[in-house]
């Protein structure tokens, strides 16, 4: 859980859009599951891959979601 809140603050710091709307949400305790979740997976799409400090962060977020470690 600890793991999953640092990569929320990550996002939301990043000042994308995509990924800082959600993540913050998340982090205030307003998370909408499905929509972070989008955010994320559009994110690792269009971003995944360029090498920035972000792209593992997306695919290790969702791991973390679909292993059950996130509290959505």
């Amino acid at each position: 859980m600890e793991e999953f809140r640092q990569i929320m603050e990550t996002f939301a710091a990043s000042g994308w859009e995509l990924i800082a709307v959600p993540a913050q949400a998340w982090l205030e305790g307003r998370s909408d599951p499905a929509a972070l979740t989008a955010a994320l997976q559009q994110a690792d799409r269009e971003c995944g891959s360029c090498g920035c400090r972000l792209d593992p962060l997306y695919k290790r977020a969702l791991a973390l979601i679909a292993e059950g470690e996130a509290a959505l």
